[in-house]
Order: structure tokens, then sequence, then C-alpha cells
């Protein structure tokens, strides 16, 4: 399995010389620090699976001596550390160029690559290819021009919601958070390793 991920980095080798400079691209358009966070971590997963979607590579790996299941949790394993290793890198030029962050920014950050990974990768199997990753693409854009009026909109309309999550303590709103994000990823990955053991390529 851990060959599995290590592919992943070889193939997108070319594309991470340009991780850094579209950080800095991003920083100098003055983007919340969360949104940086989540567009690095994007990066090398969705490259990876737009790769594999144009060369057909599930044929491939699947003449491998690899099971199924071992396929779909490098996938999964694999995003969070790439995840991991983009946070870092995105912390330090964000330290470099002096713009301030939080931990919070990368609680946020994190939270929603994960989620958003977790809707969006058991298309890549469950849709034909050629079409999967325009859509996601497409999806990602208009989450990220529409998702903050609309959090702030449901946030002004749900005060019952709202009062109750005033009400919460830091550490009970970021354990619940953590708890849910974890049971939604978790979940995305049996989803689509149930996909994936029923899929002939």
């Amino acid at each position: 399995m851990f060959n599995l991920i290590r592919r992943d980095v070889i193939l997108q080798k070319k594309q991470l010389l340009l991780f850094v400079p579209f950080v800095i691209f991003f920083i100098f358009m003055e983007a919340n620090p969360a949104m940086i966070f989540l567009i690095a971590s994007i990066l090398i997963p969705f490259n990876t699976y737009a790769y594999d979607e144009k060369v057909e590579t599930n044929i491939l790996l699947n003449s491998l001596p690899y099971t199924r299941s071992e396929i779909i949790a490098s996938r999964y394993i694999g995003a969070v550390i790439y995840m991991v290793l983009a946070i870092g890198v995105t912390s330090l030029t964000l330290f470099v160029f002096n713009k301030p962050f939080t931990l919070t920014h990368i609680a946020i950050g994190c939270s929603l690559f994960l989620v958003f990974a977790s809707f969006t990768f058991p298309l890549f199997y469950l849709f034909k290819p050629g079409y999967i990753f325009p859509t996601v693409l497409i999806s990602f854009l208009l989450l990220a021009a529409v998702g903050p009026s609309i959090v702030l909109f449901l946030a002004e309309q749900l005060t019952v919601i709202k009062d109750f999550i005033v009400n919460l303590s830091n550490s009970a709103l970021y354990t619940g958070a953590t708890i849910l994000v974890i049971t939604i990823y978790v979940g995305s990955w049996l989803v689509t390793n149930s996909i994936y053991q029923r899929k002939a390529f």
C-alpha cells in the first residue's frame, strides 16, 4: 500500500514544483488562510485522480498484486498524508511572507478538505471517465465562491442552532466537529470501497 501512495508523489513531481508558487499566488491575492490551506490540500490528491482518469490507471492497478480494498485505502490514507504535508509547507510559506494565521484556520481548511473529498472521491468511481473531474472542479469553484455566503445566511436564519453553537465551549465544539468530519470521511471510504468492489474494468 505504501508503494501506491508513493506512486502518486512520483506522478505529481512536476506539479509539486508549482505548489509553492501556487500558494504564494493566493497569499498575494489576500485569500483567507483557511481557503489557502484548503486549496493546498486539494492539489495532489485531485491531480492524481485527474491523471488516473485520463490514462485509465485503474485497469493497470487491478492487474497488480493489490486488493481493491488496498487501492481505495491508499487513496484515502494518501489524501490525509498529503494534506498534512501541504499544511506544513503552506504554514511555512505563510510565515515567510508574514501572513498571519491561526490553528483555527488550519482546522477549518483541513475539515473542509476532508468533507469535500468525502463527497467527491466516490464520484470518481461512480461516473464515467471524462466527466467527473470537470464537474468536481466547477463544484469546488462554486463552493469557494458561494459557500461562505450560504453559511452566513443559514446562521442568520437558524437562530436556534446558532445560539446552541455559540453556547458550546470551544473544546466541545472542536471535539464535535472533529468526530463529525472523521465519521463523514470514514463513511465515504466505506462507500467508495463498496462501489469499487463492484466496478468492472
